[in-house]
């Protein structure tokens, strides 16, 4: 079973939107809809899904790349987080947001494709319209 996966999605938004709600508290919680907390900064520590998610900020390309160390509460104890590297590649005012989250704990990398699309990327489609 695998531990990791790629999804993608092209929303009608550029990539500095996108980047710039993905990184901030306002941004993030209107993008999914549910409370989020959100400090934007390498190092800088998130909260999303009123809490059911949360890690840190490893890597941020304005505009083009995030970078974060990711886990839920359905982690095993003592698993390592997770890492969850997001692209966006902006097309004539479209933007293309690849993700790819590696090193999930055993048997959860099908739920958690699921709820990247379920919960990001349908929210997301509706809010950039």
């Amino acid at each position: 079973m695998s531990n990791e996966f790629t999804v993608s999605e092209t929303f009608n938004a550029s990539a500095e939107t996108i980047y710039t709600a993905w990184i901030s508290t306002q941004g993030h919680t209107l993008m999914t809809g549910s409370p989020a907390n959100v400090n934007g900064i390498p190092g800088g520590k998130f909260t999303a899904w009123d809490g059911y998610i949360w890690g840190t900020f490893a890597v941020l390309e304005t505009n083009k790349r995030i970078s974060q160390a990711w886990r839920t509460s359905e982690f095993p104890e003592g698993a390592e987080d997770s890492q969850v590297d997001i692209l966006l590649e902006e097309n004539e005012g479209k933007t293309t947001l690849t993700l790819k989250h590696t090193r999930i704990p055993e048997g959860q990398a099908d739920g958690y494709k699921t709820g990247w699309q379920d919960y990001y990327f349908k929210p997301m489609k509706e809010f950039f319209g």
